[in-house]
């Protein structure tokens, strides 16, 4: 038995060696074969060609299966970030539609105040806020106008939109104006389009209360609140915000003007209308020159003949 298994292996080298020999002497050959450029080796290749790719149609299926999948996956790709990027965009656009609604909304307000016709005889002052003395106590500011401009205690502050407050306290270059969201401010309103009178009355936060009204149910958020120009305290029909409504269910205030940027402020002339001082001279007419005694011999033409 061991006899056999070394003949075994005395023909097994031979052999291996002799293949191995041809394999490079084909290899060889059909290298030569390839590389000779003549049209008869030519017409050879084109035959091998065409009588051995066909036939390997099944050995490139897997090949090209992958390639397709793989495309597939690059076209997956370019997909899911060209949905990325258009969510991106939506998210912008629905940024610009509220932006742009809420231009519409200003716009349209403004259109609406420019229909607003004050009393002419309104001129006004323009200050510069020097000085903003707001505590958690008190909310006003300062302005570098003062008596030298003719600024009277009283008169009406605005920002170019809507109604910031009232002057109290005159000094020759200064004057302080007491906001409409200090504690003791407190404004006669009217409520558009109900007619409604109320009070703002300031209370220390950005939208101070509407109160007193006369009749809540016709009050609806959203709507304009001017100056009604009772009491004397400010003209008639300025503007000072719209109506809101708190979580609480309480009726406040949102003021047109924009007490973020408080930097000018106009200060309106109000000449105010003519007081009367004696109330008799209202009712009472005029009176007439007392008849004086009559001159001896003067006749008496009243009564007829007689």
């Amino acid at each position: 038995m061991a006899r056999d298994r070394t003949q075994s292996d005395d023909f097994t080298g031979p052999l291996k060696r002799l293949l191995l020999g041809l394999l490079l002497l084909c290899l060889l050959g059909l290298f030569l074969l390839w590389r000779i450029d003549s049209p008869r080796v030519e017409r050879f290749r084109a035959q091998v060609v065409d009588t051995v790719v066909p036939n390997f149609d099944w050995a490139f299926a897997p090949v090209t299966g992958f390639v397709n999948i793989v495309r597939d996956f690059q076209s997956y790709a370019r997909i899911y970030d060209q949905n990325q990027e258009l969510r991106r965009e939506l998210q912008q656009m629905t940024a610009w539609k509220e932006a742009a609604l809420q231009l519409e909304q200003e716009n349209a307000r403004l259109l609406d105040l420019n229909n607003v016709r004050l009393d002419p005889r309104l001129t006004y002052v323009t200050g510069v806020v020097s000085a903003d003395s707001g505590s958690p106590f008190r909310q006003s500011v300062v302005l570098n106008v003062g008596a030298r401009d003719g600024i009277v205690d009283g008169w009406a502050a605005m920002d170019g939109l809507g109604l910031v407050g009232r002057i109290s306290g005159v000094g020759d270059n200064t004057s302080r104006v007491v906001l409409l969201t200090d504690t003791s401010s407190r404004i006669p309103v009217t409520v558009q389009p109900s007619g409604q009178r109320a009070l703002v009355m300031g209370d220390n936060t950005a939208a101070p209360v509407l109160d007193f009204l006369e009749d809540a149910g016709q009050v609806r958020p959203g709507d304009r609140v001017i100056t009604s120009g009772d009491g004397g305290v400010f003209p008639a029909g300025l503007l000072v915000g719209n109506v809101a409504v708190d979580p609480g269910g309480r009726t406040r205030l949102r003021l047109a003007a924009d007490y973020e940027r408080l930097e000018f402020l106009r200060v309106l002339r109000d000449r105010g209308a003519e007081r009367i001082d004696t109330p008799g001279a209202l009712i009472a007419p005029a009176a007439l020159p007392a008849p004086g005694p009559r001159a001896p011999g003067t006749a008496n033409t009243e009564g007829g003949n007689g």
